[in-house]
């Protein structure tokens, strides 16, 4: 079989008329030659860092909508399933993969739960950890987000590290905010990625001690704009990479939006190709095509560098997109889940006024990053939503034990009216929910219970769903589907006021215990700085 087109060659760092020959999966020749062929070939793209589960969908029909964008390969976390059914969540995902050509190489998620301060569905200990490594489909150890447990030396943390170091195998990082000697130590344990820096000279600093910068740009976590003069001068030691991405964005774009967006601003071709293709293929030793001759065929065919349009994705050898059709079918969805929570009632989330002050998580666009705010309670007798100054009340609740819901405050999200509610939390995933008023936190509340996980809206007795029922955090239908009612949800939200780009997206976060500076799990507020509960109340 012979492809013709320009190749760029992020090899050679060229572009020039060629005529690819490829058989039995492999790129067997690649010869200059003179053609009429417009389109351009460049090597298949590379998530550096994603949860496929952020998308709603299982990772065949991701890979359904990400063929269509030039993805060949991610490099997927699976933690978010794992901290529901443990390491039959991990299988899950593995066996669920391998019906569809999309290459998927994933990690074993080391810190499941993400912390002991909430509960979760899943453990995964440190020798649970090792047997995950020893197999195959098994890549690397997956972000170490409990840094302070490398800092301080913890047994289980280190013992993770270990194995995965006696295997060969890389160590992602999760230092949000990380600087100095206790950086310093995290990278020393033998830390080599990080994706959470918010600022260049974070950024520059990891570099400088050795590790690997992720550029994320994501649904709700969009960092391009502040790393992405790096790919300037430390090309070599920069990825691209999602980390999560919803259906609805999915659908518009992957890696290749990102591309399109850096060549427009006038970023050198080669220098952001070899981010989303060479860095993460020689980081994580994938066995992806780089368009070598006897590499595997993974490549990809374009209409122009400027705007990155697919025109056909080739995996192994394989078209597996081309002509706006996917040349393969997805695997029958298998069902699983854990899920025990009972309904609540609005006396479960009424709060009297117990202190002076009280504190009040503040939640920004764009960013996983929160700040802690103290505000006076008054004289009142319970303490209410106050819309004037976008104090909305939050509730976590368990639903693994059917604990009782934990009940604070949040400002950033600007919303009016109704309630909405998500059984997407990560990373423990238990139902969380912003609201206006009791009546409709409590019906958003309720109707995820009903549907054993998904999302709920809620606005004066009116409430639109939708069910999530793979682990309460993925849908057993396409991706299509999944992203079509979640961006009616979205809307509807954001019609009600809130100013979030992405509501449920930045919902989901809100009860992440490892990113700073203020959390709620589901056994209350969290200060992630000194990584300690705290009280709603305060002198």
């Amino acid at each position: 079989m012979k492809i013709y087109g320009n190749l760029v060659d992020i090899h050679l760092r060229d572009i020039y008329k060629c005529c690819i020959t490829v058989d039995n999966g492999k790129i067997i020749e690649i010869s200059r030659c003179n053609n009429n062929v417009d389109l351009y070939i460049i090597p298949g793209l590379v998530d550096a860092h994603i949860h496929i589960e952020s998308s709603m969908v299982t990772p065949s029909a991701f890979a359904v909508e990400a063929v269509k964008h030039g993805t060949v390969a991610v490099v997927s976390d699976p933690h978010e399933i794992a901290n529901i059914c443990g390491i039959e969540g991990v299988d899950f995902m593995i066996n669920d993969s391998k019906s569809v050509p999309l290459k998927f190489f994933f990690g074993a998620p080391s810190c499941v739960p993400a912390t002991s301060f909430e509960t979760s569905g899943g453990i995964i200990d440190k020798d649970q950890v090792e047997n995950l490594l020893k197999r195959e489909e098994i890549h690397y150890l997956s972000e170490m987000m409990n840094y302070p447990g490398v800092i301080f030396n913890n047994i289980d943390v280190i013992g993770k590290i270990n194995a995965a170091k006696r295997l060969g195998k890389p160590i992602d990082g999760h230092a949000p905010g990380l600087r100095g000697n206790d950086l310093k130590k995290y990278v020393v344990a033998g830390i080599t990625t990080d994706h959470e820096c918010s600022s260049l000279e974070e950024a520059e600093e990891k570099i400088s001690l050795g590790m690997k910068i992720l550029i994320r740009e994501g649904s709700a976590a969009k960092n391009m704009d502040n790393l992405k003069t790096l790919i300037k001068n430390n090309q070599d030691n920069v990825m691209l990479c999602s980390d999560d991405l919803h259906p609805e964005m999915l659908m518009k774009g992957h890696i290749n939006r990102l591309i399109a967006r850096l060549i427009k601003e006038g970023y050198d071709i080669f220098d952001v190709l070899r981010c989303a293709t060479i860095n993460p293929v020689v980081h994580y030793n994938l066995t992806v095509g780089l368009l070598r001759e006897g590499d595997a065929a993974d490549f990809v065919l374009v209409e122009s560098l400027e705007n990155m349009n697919v025109l056909e994705t080739w995996i192994g050898g394989s078209k597996v997109y081309g002509q706006n059709q996917i040349y393969f079918s997805p695997a029958r969805r298998l069902s699983i889940n854990r899920f025990n929570s009972g309904l609540i009632k609005v006396e479960d989330i009424i709060i009297k006024n117990k202190g002076a002050n009280f504190r009040v998580i503040e939640a920004f666009d764009g960013e996983l990053l929160t700040k802690e705010r103290i505000v006076s309670t008054g004289n009142s007798e319970d303490l209410e939503p106050d819309l004037e100054s976008d104090y909305l009340k939050i509730v976590v609740k368990d639903r693994y034990n059917d604990g009782p819901p934990q009940t604070g405050f949040i400002k950033g999200f600007g919303l009016k009216r109704g309630a909405f509610a998500s059984s997407v939390a990560h990373d423990s995933h238990n139902i969380i929910c912003i609201g206006t008023n009791d009546y409709d936190i409590v019906n958003a509340i309720n109707a995820i219970v009903a549907m054993k996980g998904g999302l709920s809206v809620s606005c004066e007795g009116d409430v639109k769903n939708l069910q999530l029922s793979i682990g309460g955090i993925m849908s057993s239908g396409s991706c299509a589907d999944t992203a079509f009612h979640y961006d009616e949800l979205n809307k509807q939200v954001i019609g009600f006021g809130c100013t979030m780009s992405a509501p449920f997206m930045t919902l989901a976060f809100m009860a992440l215990l490892v990113i700073p500076e203020l959390k709620i799990g589901d056994k209350g507020l969290f200060d992630v700085r000194n990584f300690r509960p705290v009280s709603l109340f305060c002198n």
